[in-house]
């Protein structure tokens, strides 16, 4: 039986796992987006502002750490990391849904968390994007990252969809959002444990020198000697900054302007 140049990835076994683990976990992660935006604007006294510190801060260790994190992704088994950074997301998601469910949800409790979940994020995301390859190899990497980009896509439709839906189920108040976010800290297990079922054997795994933090320097003396490609990274700088922010406004229209509530 041959595979469909469209889904041609999905003939390396670890792949499989991973994107069904993945499909899961993504799904989640954009229930817990909807469901922390409206957390912070069902606390007493929030407003838009608050709403974009708390992005700002779930996304500020991301820009930071984020070269640092792709030297770290190269000295340590990938899929170790990955379990580790989801299991960090995880923990931090179960506190927030905890203090959300209990009544204790405070501004500050928020900003914590997202800080700290960002900085998972940020020490996840080059590990994952390596780890393709290695499951993959060079052959199969282009579909994979389609295939990638396909699943995320379908949880950034379904995840907010499911997450409004239930919120509203359950009344639209804070309380309400921390199951929602419980069902987030729940989702992370289900790559931890389709990575734990992996066969390692099977695992493309680079034989190359590992970066160090010199490298950083002499990546940006070539990205700069390259007019294209600094052209592109202003593209995505613009879009990321002004584009992309789309889930401050969202909830704050919803609220303010339409008057709805999360399931609405």
């Amino acid at each position: 039986m041959t595979t469909s140049p469209t889904f041609r990835a999905l003939r390396n076994p670890n792949y499989r796992l991973y994107l069904a683990g993945s499909a899961v976990s993504n799904t989640g992660t954009w229930m817990q987006r909807v469901a922390q935006d409206w957390l912070v604007l069902q606390l007493p006294g929030n407003s838009g502002t608050e709403l974009g510190i708390t992005t700002g801060l779930q996304f500020l260790p991301v820009l930071l750490l984020s070269p640092y994190a792709g030297v770290i992704a190269d000295r340590f088994p990938k899929r170790r990391l990955l379990q580790l950074t989801q299991a960090t997301m995880a923990a931090a998601s179960l506190v927030l849904g905890l203090i959300a469910v209990l009544g204790l949800a405070q501004t500050w409790h928020v900003y914590l968390i997202a800080f700290l979940f960002g900085i998972g994020s940020a020490f996840d995301a080059p590990a994952r994007q390596s780890f393709v390859s290695e499951m993959v190899g060079q052959d199969d990497l282009t579909n994979a990252v389609g295939l990638n980009s396909a699943s995320f896509n379908a949880a950034r439709i379904l995840g907010p969809a499911l997450a409004g839906l239930m919120i509203g189920a359950l009344g639209g108040g804070a309380e309400a959002t921390g199951w929602v976010i419980l069902i987030n800290a729940v989702s992370y297990a289900a790559v931890i444990w389709q990575l734990q079922r992996m066969d390692t054997a099977l695992l493309n795994t680079p034989d190359v020198q590992p970066r160090t933090p010199g490298m950083l320097a002499e990546g940006v003396r070539y990205v700069r000697g390259q007019p294209k490609m600094v052209m592109i990274l202003i593209i995505v700088f613009f879009a990321g900054t002004f584009g992309m922010n789309f889930q401050i406004t969202s909830a704050l229209m919803a609220t303010e302007v339409f008057g709805k509530g999360a399931g609405e």
